[in-house]
């Protein structure tokens, strides 16, 4: 009968102490852990970007405006645009004179708790702030719980009077609001995008960042900026010259320029 050789190198299993196998088995339970923390760590829940195009007039002295950011069917902004004569402004500070005519265009808050980014031009004027593609809209920000005027003057014909907040400067093409609103206990920034084309102001779009408490860049509609046929806007203020106060109320409204929101 032919006798069973056993391989040399096979050697016998050898048998761990109850606590080594102990020890090991917390060092695995350790490292599988941690590993699944970082996973957890690499995939944070991304931020999602609530865009909405749009293409609507801001007519003279028509109806406002309205813009509702997370369409839940609240609205929580409006654009007004407004002009007349100083009998019938909308402001009983205004004085009635011969000739006299108002021009007021503003974003104002339809909700309680709902703000416009707003700064202060060089002659101390609140504004809405005039933001330019990229700028940041969150915590931290100036924002205006009233209305924020874009732009405002009275006076006439002879004497147009101060231009503030001036979104009509010269050759100003529009440029981006900051807008900061609340639904239940929760914070949202999101942005409004108006056109100054030659035919009148233009709503041209809106976005909102759908995480609680989260900044947004202005023209920002997802993994992608502002696409380029959204409307550019001017550079930062620059020192008033010659040229600009030889345009008269024109180049003062380019003068007064306000800088954007802190």
């Amino acid at each position: 009968m032919p006798r069973t050789v056993e391989p040399s190198n096979v050697r016998p299993a050898a048998t761990l102490s109850p606590d080594t196998d102990k020890r090991l088995l917390g060092y695995v339970t350790a490292a599988t852990a941690a590993g699944v923390g970082m996973l957890g760590l690499a995939q944070p829940a991304e931020a999602k970007i609530v865009y909405t195009p749009a293409n609507i007039p801001i007519t003279v002295n028509g109806p406002p405006v309205q813009i509702d950011l997370n369409h839940d069917g609240v609205v929580d902004f409006t654009i007004a645009n407004l002009s007349g004569t100083c009998e019938h402004a909308r402001k009983e500070s205004l004085h009635s004179k011969l000739g006299c005519s108002f021009r007021s265009f503003y974003a104002a808050p339809a909700q309680n708790g709902n703000e416009v980014g707003s700064s202060q031009t060089f002659n101390g004027a609140q504004c809405a702030a005039l933001l330019h593609g990229g700028h940041t809209i969150g915590g931290g920000k100036k924002f205006e719980a009233n209305e924020a005027i874009m732009f405002e003057n009275v006076g006439t014909s002879a004497d147009p009077g101060p231009q503030d907040c001036p979104w009509f400067g010269l050759g100003n093409p529009g440029g981006y609001l900051g807008l900061k609103f609340v639904v239940g206990s929760n914070t949202y920034y999101g942005w409004a995008l108006v056109e100054l084309a030659h035919t009148g102001p233009v709503l041209a779009g809106y976005a909102y960042e759908s995480t609680p408490g989260a900044s947004i860049r202005a023209g920002a509609v997802g993994s992608k900026e502002a696409a380029a046929s959204m409307a550019p806007v001017q550079p930062a203020p620059q020192p008033a010259t010659l040229g600009l106060l030889a345009n008269g109320a024109m180049g003062l409204a380019a003068w007064r320029r306000p800088e954007e929101m802190n």
